[in-house]
């Protein structure tokens, strides 16, 4: 079976609040939706979505490297020949999540040829993950309410915190204020996006020893190289390499270094084809892993879920599978549920999903 075209359509879905962390702001999700055809009418679909203020891709750039580099390299490719297109498209340098996408449409197509999911393909160790919902700054008293209405709606009892706002105290006392009103049964854990210094990280760390925080993620810049590691090696709690470790090298080298003891895995910047070498790496290496989420949509989410439940070591932990709940509208035609605080993987061959075409004609932007 061979690649016959790529598509690469941008398009803007806006949220319904602004997204706020360390590292930026969003208000619309502008991504890219990435079709593979091929010769015997399989199409696979996948999502790209750009982070110009992490990785320094944008949409722009996401869909001209697809369509005037990637697109015209792969045309008659082997769509089974996974090396030989990963080794065409890392000729080219960066452009993490163009690449993620056009390997995760090919092992959709995979699933459709073979006449089973994803998940199955890829190790099929359960059918479903818990998930953890993504919180950002803003008052305790909003914040608080958001995390009583997300778990009240959906059962969900896992939260990522995002911090690292100056002064420290305006997290600390959010992180606080969840504790108490959510209590002892809820799970938190925290997100810096590399928004402290590794003093000012050491120092919220003390200060919130008593909550049971259970992750540290991306406190302080990994080039801080003394202060990081001296903060990874006093944090009590797996700490989390995200966007400072984003290629199996990378990842390998952060956990040699004492950068992190544990690793994100977001199949948006690493499709399942690295995210795989990255995860064998963390096992034999003895890290732990959380799978994350790079602010997707919906079809984004189905991908992080078909990878997550396909392995036992990032089923363990929450996935990071609910930004799509900030989304004002979405692409696919069967819209995911959250239900008692888990979501299911699609039962059906490769990711088993549709895209709706006249929502696609909506909100695409190059028309």
């Amino acid at each position: 079976m061979k690649i016959t075209g790529i598509e690469a359509i941008p398009y803007a879905i806006p949220y319904t609040k602004p997204l706020r962390f360390a590292s930026g702001e969003v208000h619309t999700a502008q991504h890219v939706l990435v079709r593979v055809h091929t010769d015997e009418g399989l199409a696979g679909v996948a999502d790209a979505p750009p982070r110009p203020f992490t990785y320094g891709e944008t949409q722009a750039s996401v869909t001209g490297v697809i369509e005037k580099v990637f697109a015209p390299q792969l045309l008659g490719a082997e769509v089974f020949a996974r090396e030989r297109v990963h080794a065409l498209l890392h000729r080219t340098v960066g452009n993490p999540a163009a690449k993620s996408a056009i390997d995760m449409a090919l092992w959709d197509i995979a699933g459709q040829a073979c006449g089973r999911s994803v998940t199955q393909l890829l190790g099929g160790s359960t059918d479903r993950l818990r998930v953890s919902h993504m919180l950002g700054f803003d008052t305790p008293r909003r914040v608080t309410a958001e995390a009583e209405r997300i778990r009240d709606t959906h059962g969900i009892s896992v939260f990522k915190v995002k911090v690292g706002r100056r002064p420290v105290r305006l997290d600390l006392d959010v992180c606080r204020a969840l504790r108490e009103t959510l209590g002892d049964d809820v799970e938190l854990y925290v997100d810096g996006n590399r928004g402290w210094t590794a003093s000012e990280a050491a120092f919220a760390l003390r200060e919130l020893d008593d909550l049971g925080l259970t992750l540290a993620e991306e406190l302080c810049p990994a080039a801080d190289v003394l202060g990081r590691r001296r903060l990874v090696r006093d944090c009590r709690v797996p700490f989390v390499a995200d966007e400072s470790a984003t290629t199996p090298a990378e990842v390998t080298r952060s956990l040699l270094d004492g950068d992190a003891t544990a690793i994100s895995i977001k199949t948006a910047r690493t499709g399942f084809t690295d995210s795989q070498r990255v995860l064998f790496q963390c096992e034999g290496l003895g890290a732990e892993v959380v799978m994350g989420n790079q602010i997707d949509g919906q079809l984004g989410t189905v991908c992080t879920v078909a990878f997550g439940a396909a392995h036992a070591a990032t089923s363990r932990r929450a996935g990071e599978l609910s930004n799509f709940l900030d989304m004002s509208d979405d692409l696919l035609t069967e819209p995911l549920t959250i239900t008692g605080g888990t979501l299911a993987v699609r039962d059906r061959p490769g990711l088993g999903v549709a895209i709706d075409d006249d929502k696609l004609a909506r909100y695409r932007q190059d028309h």
